[in-house]
């Protein structure tokens, strides 16, 4: 049997490696525990007397079991049946029993924070024959306890705000053992809701029809922080104002057992919008000019949070998020201090120490400490990253011993300079790592605190993150990635997590070398070739993601959505944009008229933005996130700028009549030049005659060809401008055409290349193009089937003055169709595309 459990338990580990071992089972094993068999769910036993917090996490998992198996267990404050599930922190009648009867060891989960320990128990009480034991040191241990088993289940923590399906089954069995994922390292971990509008606002009043977030709301943000073993929250204090707003608010987060903080910019438990909306009665936002009101301001603030776990921030910043004054105050913020830790010792009646306090180093408040300014020893000292993903400083040695310990403010959402970075998720998995291993290394370990703007779309970085907060040791440079395949495992399954793991490792890549807020037609070199690279990876990885989308269950597709397919599509169509704004910027500047077709792209992309946004808005998940889906992202030149919507990126169009028009001159480059045949210099013909462009044509760009087919082509010719280095005395000229048979003269059709004022020379380029037995399989089906006919001619450069020249290119035949012309002085390479274009201007005089 014990073999058996291994190799159990070593399957499952991979998959789940940010929790417990698995000790969940949908088949039944030898001395499994049946939780639902024979169509039958065991009943919950809790004392309904322990806290509020656990029966709600209870509540939820009769929920959970519904969801898995559509069967409720009975809620019962009494034992009852053969077997059953018991659940309870030490303080619970239940667990004090099987504690006293050495069913369960004390000092597993005594003075321990947030642990649990799941475990069966025989006999634990008179008539019950089996239970399995959830227990924890405190209320956020078994809650944890709980949620881990609806997640073994398979009710992922995102059920509900990202739509991740519950997988059906009809048994479920837990295996013998004892199973926790221990204590947390960092003592509290949570999440920022921040810049909240216009997306989380306009949702939250889409959903739940308020202006602000309601208890209702802020219920589900809780319940999603402990479901990921997060116990901190910061509210959203853009417009809405957490304590004023709901008087259940605080009641709600509290029983729920989520710990409240406020922002590093909003001093004891206040929140800015409070102020904000008084400020006519209030007056200035400065103490030292209006102190007793501001003292008053801190007392109630305290007064309404003393009876909470709620952590307090003091100090100030500046009315409104901003520095307090060009000058750093040190004994002004020192009085401050001081002043606030009496309002909470005298509000509280009991010592300042005895109140978690946070002071927040963010930007300009690190210049305090790094004069001199140092808070008393119980104060959790709050470091920041720079509001992009890299810690700004890190405790010393001698630092790091300071009593009240260190905590990190990290970024995966910001409104400030150079460009905000709110719209999408733009943080690479491993840098986001490497940062926090490094904070961690340092001993950062009391509060790590994540903004997440509106939460949504950010996922993946918030379970990224309070998974590390729990265990940062778990997480290598070795195997810190197969993080994201588990997620994607739970996500999706396991037979589409490799593949969803890789999408979005790439995604997040992508989108780290630089924010849709920053990107514009100058971000990528467009004449390197770069631009093109860069948007051909983001349109083969829209390929990939909307390949594997279909093959999804229906259930799955408005997770993968949220998760990977908008994101993808939104940022692969934004290079795309770009890159076409850029082409039709260079096109314009050339006087090419294929100006016209990128200035067409350009819009469609801006369009077909709107149209992504529109259906994760109004039609992924029957409508569910409707508003949430409405940041500015494109037309940013700063990071304030104010303007009501997104900007359509400025093109040009040139006026051309719809024909074959000239005067394109290239430049040699690189010991070539490559041309396209539409990018002629000037062509001639005879009466009623006249070369026509067919766009497409062929392996690049399109092809030129003389018609009417049925008039002789004697007399015509399409000329090629192009300046060459001085001292050539010839050159070899590659010719590329439609591989078009010898329809009209069987012996073959030809043309006629040179330049102007040498020998030209002429060429028959069809006439083994039939079916011979000397020709059919060796030439004529290998050409065909590439649809080209490659010609190479060595031909003689006149002499030049200014190292211009003319290529004549005259066709003697019918259905000549010329598609590209590369002239080759030492700089070619052999390529199927015949190699990009050579640049090029076209004289528009």
């Amino acid at each position: 049997m014990k073999k058996i459990f291994i190799v159990v338990i070593s399957l499952f580990v991979f998959l789940s490696a940010y929790s417990a071992e698995k000790f969940i089972t949908f088949t039944s094993e030898e001395s499994s525990f049946p939780v639902v068999a024979n169509g039958k769910v065991v009943n919950i036993i809790y004392d309904n007397s322990d806290q509020k917090g656990i029966s709600i996490a209870i509540n939820n998992l009769v929920e959970d079991f519904n969801r898995v198996c559509g069967m409720k267990p009975v809620l019962l404050d009494n034992p009852a049946g053969d077997n059953c599930i018991i659940v309870g922190s030490l303080e619970s009648k239940y667990i004090k029993q099987l504690v006293k009867s050495g069913k369960l060891d004390k000092k597993e989960l005594q003075k321990k924070n947030e642990k649990y320990v799941i475990t069966m128990v025989e006999n634990p009480f008179d008539g019950v024959d089996k239970a399995l034991v959830i227990a924890g040191s405190d209320r956020r241990g078994t809650i944890y306890g709980i949620y881990e088993l609806s997640e073994q289940m398979g009710v992922s923590p995102w059920y509900w705000w990202m739509d991740v399906p519950v997988v059906k089954r009809t048994e479920v069995y837990a295996l013998p053992g004892k199973y926790t994922d221990g204590e947390p390292a960092v003592k509290y971990r949570g999440i920022f809701l921040n810049d909240e509008a216009p997306c989380l606002t306009s949702w939250v009043k889409n959903h739940y029809g308020t202006d602000y977030g309601d208890h209702r709301f802020y219920a589900d943000v809780c319940e999603l922080i402990l479901r990921l073993k997060g116990n901190f929250l910061w509210p959203a204090m853009w417009g809405w104002a957490f304590y004023a707003d709901d008087p259940k608010n605080s009641a709600t987060a509290d029983e729920m057992g989520v710990i409240m903080g406020t922002s590093h910019h909003e001093p004891m438990a206040r929140n800015h919008q409070e102020w904000a909306r008084n400020r006519k009665n209030y007056g200035a936002w400065n103490y030292a000019t209006n102190k007793n009101v501001l003292d008053k301001f801190f007392r109630e603030g305290i007064e309404r949070m003393k009876n909470t776990e709620d952590v307090v921030t003091i100090g100030m910043r500046g009315d409104g998020d901003e520095a307090m004054g060009e000058d750093t105050n040190v004994k002004l913020m020192e009085t401050i201090v001081e002043n606030q830790r009496k309002i909470i010792k005298n509000v509280t009646g009991k010592p300042a120490k005895e109140t978690p306090q946070v002071w927040a180093l963010y930007k300009e408040v690190l210049d305090y400490y790094d004069k001199g300014m140092r808070v008393p020893d119980d104060v959790i000292m709050l470091l920041c990253d720079d509001n992009w993903g890299n810690v700004r400083r890190l405790p010393n040695e001698k630092e790091r011993k300071h009593p009240g310990g260190w905590g990190m403010y990290y970024h995966v959402d910001y409104v400030g300079a150079p460009r905000n970075t709110k719209w999408i998720n733009v943080t690479p998995i491993q840098g986001m790592w490497e940062q926090l291993h490094l904070t961690y290394e340092y001993g950062v370990d009391k509060l790590w605190v994540l903004n997440v703007g509106d939460l949504k779309p950010m996922e993946y970085p918030i379970t990224f993150f309070l998974d590390i907060a729990w265990n940062p040791d778990t997480y290598t440079a070795e195997n810190f990635m197969e993080h994201v395949r588990s997620f994607c495992a739970m996500t999706f399954g396991d037979e589409q997590a490799d593949e969803a793991a890789r999408i979005l490792n790439l995604y997040t890549k992508y989108n780290g070398r630089v924010t849709a807020e920053m990107m514009d037609a100058k971000t990528y070199n467009l004449k390197t070739g770069e631009w093109k690279q860069v948007a051909d990876d983001y349109a083969r990885l829209e390929m990939e993601a909307l390949r594997q989308y279909m093959s999804l269950n229906d259930e799955y597709k408005d997770a993968y959505k949220q998760l990977l397919l908008f994101p993808v599509q939104a940022m692969s169509n934004l290079y795309e944009m770009y890159y076409a704004q850029a082409m039709n910027h260079w096109m314009y500047e050339c006087g090419n008229p294929e100006a016209n077709d990128w200035a067409d792209k350009v819009e469609k992309c801006f369009a077909r933005d709107k149209v992504l946004s529109d259906d994760y808005n109004n039609i992924m998940a029957g409508g569910k996130w409707k508003g949430m889906m409405t940041q500015k992202h494109i037309g940013y030149t700063s990071w304030n700028d104010d303007f009501p919507a997104d900007k359509m990126p400025e093109v040009f169009r040139i006026n051309e009549p719809e024909k074959a028009v000239g005067g394109y001159v290239f430049t040699a480059s690189d010991g070539r030049v490559v041309m396209e045949a539409p990018h002629f210099y000037e062509c001639s013909a005879p009466e009623g005659m006249e070369w026509k462009t067919f766009k497409d044509m062929g392996r690049t760009l399109g092809g030129v060809a003389l018609m009417p087919y049925t008039k002789p082509a004697e007399g015509a010719s399409v000329s090629y401008k192009m300046n060459l280095p001085a001292d050539l005395k010839d050159v070899k000229v590659i010719v590329v055409l439609k591989s078009t048979l010898a329809f009209s003269r069987k012996e073959g059709h030809e043309y006629s290349i040179g330049f102007r004022g040498a020998k030209a020379e002429r060429i028959n380029f069809n006439a083994n193009l039939n079916e011979n037995p000397e020709n059919i399989y060796t030439i004529y089906y290998p050409t065909v089937a590439r649809r080209v006919v490659e010609n190479e001619v060595i031909l003689s450069l006149p002499a030049s003055d200014n190292g211009m020249y003319v290529l004549d290119f005259m066709p003697h035949d019918p259905a000549v169709v010329l598609e590209k012309i590369v002239v080759d002085f030492g700089g070619y390479e052999k390529s199927y595309l015949y190699m990009n274009e050579s640049e090029c201007r076209r004289n528009v005089n």
